[in-house]
């Protein structure tokens, strides 16, 4: 279910990425009348969301959600949200309407049944659904190590509470689940630099997925996969 595709230039990669998820997000709606994307954070996926917003797409009858974010204000720099909104959600992409999983409950454990509710409600499986891997193989915040970490994988819910370890930084986060990732029409794992490559061909040689979580996307045969990478 792994389709590996290896870019020269990341800037490249992302146009390319970019026209393929809007043609996806727009058949969706053609489809089924809605459609829906999720998206990560971090450092890869800016000039992705850069590309995306400015393609054509019925924008209005899409739906995003967020892979993960720390409990952290939208304000705030390590926001996923802050970076969904700031680089995805401008221009025409802007009539999208996000449902963000930090709320004003005082933790994430507080706020589950309510991010809960919130993502069985968009139009799922989702239509696309963007990630990224972490060179110790963590996917939305699916950490290795973390506290929460054996319910996110192995669980019937769509979000769980992470206490990633210190060194992940911003420990408190809400994450969907590994069952909720793959209930998507495709998986679209973005990654860039020779260290991530490494992880990634790591990840799919074997072993635990408790220590390399995208090990679990990596040897499923439920939802396409496509494993795409610049230097």
């Amino acid at each position: 279910m792994i389709t590996e595709r290896f870019f020269a230039h990341a800037d490249g990669a992302a146009a390319v990425l970019a026209d393929e998820i809007a043609e996806r997000l727009t058949a969706g709606v053609a489809a089924r009348g809605a459609a829906s994307f999720v998206a990560t954070g971090g450092t890869t996926p800016g000039g992705l969301y850069d590309a995306l917003s400015r393609r054509a797409a019925p924008w209005r009858r899409v739906s995003v959600a967020l892979s993960d974010d720390r409990w952290v204000e939208p304000t705030d720099p390590a926001s996923n949200e802050r970076l969904v909104r700031e680089r995805l959600l401008v221009g025409a992409a802007a009539a999208a309407v996000l449902t963000p999983l930090k709320t004003a409950h005082g933790t994430p454990e507080a706020a589950c049944d309510d991010r809960e509710a919130a993502l069985a409600a968009l139009p799922r499986p989702f239509d696309v659904c963007l990630l990224g891997m972490g060179v110790d193989g963590h996917v939305a915040s699916l950490v290795p190590g973390a506290e929460g970490l054996a319910g996110g994988l192995d669980t019937t819910g769509l979000v769980c509470a992470v206490n990633a370890p210190s060194a992940a930084g911003r420990p408190e986060r809400l994450s969907l689940t590994l069952p909720a990732l793959l209930a998507s029409r495709l998986i679209v794992l973005w990654f860039r630099g020779e260290e991530k490559l490494q992880a990634y061909r790591r990840a799919l040689a074997g072993g635990d997925p408790a220590e390399a979580p995208v090990r679990a996307l990596l040897r499923q045969d439920r939802t396409p996969v496509w494993a795409c990478w610049a230097p």
